[in-house]
């Protein structure tokens, strides 16, 4: 980084944002966050781990309420300590700096990796549609994805921003062509008339893994903490962005999710790997299918693309923390991009695409593989809005979370039972895991040490 970025970069990081956002911008941010391409992806998954239809309808139900209540306790960390760095910042300050590294080496190596290579695959499946490419054509559709878009972003971040933004509207088009389509393929009944077939293992972990499936699918509320340095009155205003952006969000899911069992009845659906493709071709036919399947192959770009983006500077700061990684931290001022960060990304990402390659569901397998790793650290983030009202009494919040201590208390006890679920029932991809992240306890040693946060 050049002496005036750097500059720039300080100057940004101690000016207090603007002010400037209602609660209807925060909360069109906010829907417009969550909803993405993972309502094209996941409902199969999530049929898979309901007995019935009353069960899965309930699923996506109690998704809504979790979103509200997490977002909630982000919504306290990001008002109290609203600096670049999201949950680094938050584990780092409340349980000290080897937590911290220990999150940034699961970012690097499980969470967000794993992330790419699921959207990837969802990709994979709807390219398959349009351009086959034999039996592993989901996995080389996927692959492909990442090696371009990689290449990409090491070619300079101007050109990756510029592709963010054309199909940064896609989704929500797909998501309302679907709505359309399930409107007049309802009135020609179910798709696949089947009753569902009985489910194998106990009710509690299907349960438990579906709303794995469940919550993936509502990700990105956490990014509420980066709304409330922005929002006019957030102490007052707060609490309204995330009430009225969850109703909207949990209704759009309910709303298609019950067209979709409509159409194509639980066991239909547990069958569909390119849903939205099927909805389009009932109702339309198979150009509008197609039209659809690229439709959501571009949305699902842009999400690759976007989490390609963010997670490389995770990385950044692995490098940073931990001298032996330092050559991760490198940046390319030309470019206005960490190169090494964003190949070592794509590295370790077409890794996780083989290991999907050889399993009989690929998704599955790797939401297995990023699912306990990822919850055990939300769950030390719930527990941080109680360890940091008790280290840090004296910081201005400008929101509280309502009702406190239960909503961070519930969250806590929800991400306990997903990482039980998803560690006992997923199979061996969590354990595979679970070991990557105890791979990186040798790094703890190696770690700089960091003076303590202000």
């Amino acid at each position: 980084m050049t002496r005036s970025a750097a500059r720039s970069s300080a100057s940004f990081q101690h000016a207090p944002p603007a002010a400037g956002l209602s609660v209807l911008d925060a909360t069109m941010v906010l829907v417009g966050v969550v909803i993405g391409i993972g309502i094209f992806g996941f409902p199969p998954l999530v049929a898979q781990h309901a007995a019935s239809e009353a069960a899965y309808v309930a699923l996506w139900v109690a998704g809504g309420c979790v979103m509200l209540v997490g977002a909630l306790c982000y919504a306290e960390l990001g008002s109290a300590y609203p600096g670049a760095g999201g949950e680094y910042l938050y584990l780092t300050r409340a349980w000290g700096q080897r937590v911290g590294v220990m999150f940034a080496w699961a970012r690097c190596t499980v969470i967000q990796t794993g992330a790419i290579a699921v959207v990837a695959y969802i990709y994979g499946d709807y390219a398959q549609r349009l351009a086959p490419l034999g039996d592993y054509g989901p996995a080389l559709h996927a692959a492909l994805s990442v090696v371009a878009l990689t290449a990409l972003n090491v070619a300079g971040t101007r050109y990756s921003k510029r592709l963010q933004w054309v199909f940064t509207l896609l989704t929500l088009a797909a998501l309302a062509a679907v709505l359309v389509a399930s409107l007049s393929a309802t009135a020609q009944g179910p798709l696949r008339d089947v009753a569902p077939m009985p489910l194998a293992g106990h009710p509690a972990g299907l349960l438990g893994m579906g709303m794995v499936f469940v919550l993936l699918t509502y990700g990105g509320w956490n990014e509420a903490a980066y709304l409330s340095g922005e929002l006019r009155e957030p102490g007052r205003n707060m609490s309204r962005v995330l009430l009225l952006g969850t109703v909207v969000v949990t209704a759009a899911y309910v709303l298609t999710n019950l067209a979709l069992l409509e159409i194509f009845g639980l066991q239909g659906l547990r069958d569909t790997p390119a849903l939205g493709a099927d909805v389009m071709q009932l109702a339309a036919g198979p150009y509008a299918a197609a039209l659809l399947s690229l439709t959501i192959c571009a949305t699902a770009l842009s999400t690759i693309n976007g989490t390609i983006i963010t997670g490389a500077r995770v990385y950044c700061a692995l490098g940073r923390d931990v001298p032996r990684l330092g050559a991760l931290a490198a940046w390319n001022a030309r470019n206005e991009t960490p190169a090494a960060a964003l190949l070592a990304q794509g590295a370790i990402t077409l890794a996780l695409i083989g290991l999907g390659a050889f399993s009989k569901n690929s998704v599955q397998t790797l939401v297995a593989y990023t699912a306990p790793v990822f919850w055990l650290f939300m769950l030390l983030v719930a527990a941080s809005v109680w360890r940091l009202r008790r280290l840090d009494p004296d910081r201005p919040r400008p929101f509280r979370v309502p009702l406190y201590p239960l909503p961070p208390l519930l969250l806590a006890l929800v991400c306990a039972g997903l990482v039980y679920s998803s560690a006992v029932y997923a199979g061996a991809g969590a354990l595979i895991g679970l070991a990557v992240l105890a791979a990186g306890l040798p790094m703890l040693r190696l770690a700089r040490p960091q003076p303590p946060p202000d």
